[in-house]
């Protein structure tokens, strides 16, 4: 009868799957086994991406950068096109390009004869991406850009195809097998077309001096956007700021830290500039009869951890969860101007 045995065991005709052994971790022997494909695609895709890397110390290096300069000088957009899985590739070269201040579009090769030849100007440049260089439907790009003096940029295994002998400057990447096994289905190829991508926009990137900052602008959604946000947005200002003087007593100082819901406050001295801090954990540090008639002074922690409000949230949690405290005072020319609690941080998914 099928089921389980009395004591809850399959039965011994059964087969018990490694699935179905959650307190027995694989063998390394078994997950070999299992994932065979997966390792070997892997390591043939690795295998493509070193040759890439070989590729670009010698003269593939030399036309990228060629690439780059073409691309610098575009005073329009760089148009990103290709057909099939390079036209996939593109789409998100194109997507990273314009998310890192090089601003791109990306046009369907099959569509450009269909009007979208419209959409390239005589400003812009083309990055035309096909491993054969020869898709038929690519011509049409390539003519339009013959005709108006547009630069082209090739990304292609095959520098004499059509599209290697109509570019401008050619990235011809390295012969590298596909990790299909029937060497069909565009894998470690499109691995290389996607990592070149990136790696021009990378190299835009630092040659523009693209910052954090400018980031921010490209990216306000999500928890990316979060992260972006900078910490003068964020802090509590004016007169929610917990601030004493030195020689304020901790009665009175425990008044306005208890008023405030912050669990710190912070001394200035008399110009105003931060002189330390006082927290939760120095009053049980310093916790006895005379706590309260004793200035804040004898209590505080000096050289509190700071933060500029033109730092990033991201920073400022980092700089939280290092030193495991939960506030931090923001300061301009060593006066605090603000505060920031992790709360506020958490509150809009800085994590």
């Amino acid at each position: 009868m099928a089921g389980n045995t009395s004591d809850g065991r399959p039965p011994s005709d059964h087969p018990v799957l490694l699935d179905e052994r959650p307190d027995m971790a694989p063998t390394r022997t078994e997950t070999e086994t299992r994932c065979g494909a997966a390792l070997r695609t892997i390591a043939q895709e690795q295998d493509g991406l070193s040759a890439l890397s070989d590729a670009l110390n010698g003269a593939l290096g030399t036309s990228f950068m060629a690439a780059v300069g073409r691309i610098e000088k575009t005073k329009g957009r760089v148009i990103i096109t290709g057909v099939g899985k390079s036209g996939h590739i593109g789409r998100k070269i194109a997507a990273t390009l314009s998310s890192t201040g090089t601003p791109a579009h990306f046009v369907h090769s099959g569509e450009a004869n269909h009007g979208d030849l419209g959409m390239i100007t005589s400003d812009d440049a083309v990055l035309a991406l096909s491993w054969s260089g020869q898709s038929a439907e690519m011509q049409a790009i390539v003519d339009h850009s013959r005709r108006f003096s547009i630069p082209l940029i090739a990304l292609t295994n095959d520098a004499d195809s059509p599209l290697g002998k109509a570019a401008d400057v050619v990235l011809a990447l390295p012969d590298a097998p596909e990790a299909c096994p029937n060497g069909l289905a565009p894998t470690t190829s499109t691995t290389m077309l996607l990592v070149l991508g990136d790696a021009l926009a990378v190299t835009l990137l630092e040659r523009r001096g693209f910052t954090a900052a400018d980031f921010r602008d490209f990216h306000p959604g999500g928890k990316l956007g979060a992260k972006l946000r900078q910490v003068g947005d964020l802090m509590h200002t004016g007169a929610s700021l917990p601030l004493v003087s030195r020689e304020t007593a901790m009665s009175q100082a425990l008044l306005i830290m208890t008023e405030k819901s912050f669990g710190c406050i912070g001394v200035v001295d008399a110009a105003g500039r931060l002189a330390g801090i006082v927290t939760d954990g120095d009053l049980r540090r310093h916790m006895g009869p005379d706590l309260m008639s004793r200035p804040v002074e004898a209590i505080m922690t000096e050289t509190p951890k700071v933060i500029a409000p033109t730092a990033l949230a991201a920073s400022a949690m980092d700089v939280l969860n290092t030193y495991a405290i939960t506030s931090l005072f923001v300061v301009e020319d060593d006066k605090p101007v603000g505060l920031v609690h992790i709360h506020d941080l958490l509150r809009i998914g800085v994590v």
